[in-house]
């Protein structure tokens, strides 16, 4: 009953009053990327864009994000949940409402959202709901948080050409992507930052369906 009652926690959606109260301080974290050196928490050059990919876990996501030509910068966190400022123990329990998310900072002449979206659906399983892969909880659900109607839009024309993509692959299971404008974005500690760069040998969980997004 104990265990049923701890998986049920991780993966359904706390209510904003059921949620943990976190924290007004933010986490302290690094200052750059561990890469490219370039400011995590900006200033960022003007023109560029920014959106936020939940692909499961973190770690894989950013390491595959931060390679894409276009990309000036990223960084792990958590978003799209209640409690303010919370740290990873916190999300793990399902009890914050947040999903572990990238920051990608890009520069529009050089990638285009919809090249990023590609790449978003293609390198993980959006219809797993609650998971992703052996990462199960609301902490690691799909989702894609844009600034401005016009990013929300294209990201929905994103989503609908892949469902009917996976579909003609003979796919039946529905996309699960939540697509919001982006609520705020809490940084990860700083082990997170940039993971796989500090532990090359570290665990990636990025799994995709092997069907092409019509897309970009």
């Amino acid at each position: 009953m104990f265990l049923n009652a701890m998986f049920n926690k991780k993966t359904v959606m706390p209510t904003a009053e059921a949620a943990l109260p976190g924290r007004q301080t933010p986490i302290v974290g690094p200052i750059t990327h561990f890469v490219s050196g370039r400011p995590l928490h900006g200033p960022y050059p003007d023109g560029f864009k920014t959106v936020y990919f939940g692909m499961g876990c973190f770690w894989g996501a950013e390491r595959l994000l931060w390679n894409t030509p276009g990309v000036w910068v990223t960084a792990a966190g958590y978003q799209g949940g209640f409690t303010p400022n919370p740290t990873y123990e916190e999300t793990c329990t399902g009890q914050t409402g947040h999903t572990e998310v990238v920051k990608v900072v890009y520069d529009p002449a050089e990638v285009s959202l919809e090249g990023l979206l590609k790449i978003f659906f293609e390198a993980h399983d959006p219809t797993q709901g609650m998971r992703q892969g052996n990462d199960v909880g609301s902490t690691y659900r799909s989702a894609i948080y844009t600034e401005g109607d016009s990013d929300l839009a294209i990201a929905r024309k994103a989503k609908d050409a892949f469902q009917a993509a996976l579909k003609g692959a003979g796919h039946h299971d529905d996309i699960t992507t939540e697509i919001t404008p982006a609520a705020p974005f809490y940084y990860a500690e700083e082990y997170h930052q940039q993971y796989l760069a500090k532990n090359p040998r570290g665990y990636c969980g990025l799994r995709g369906t092997g069907v092409s997004c019509p897309i970009g």
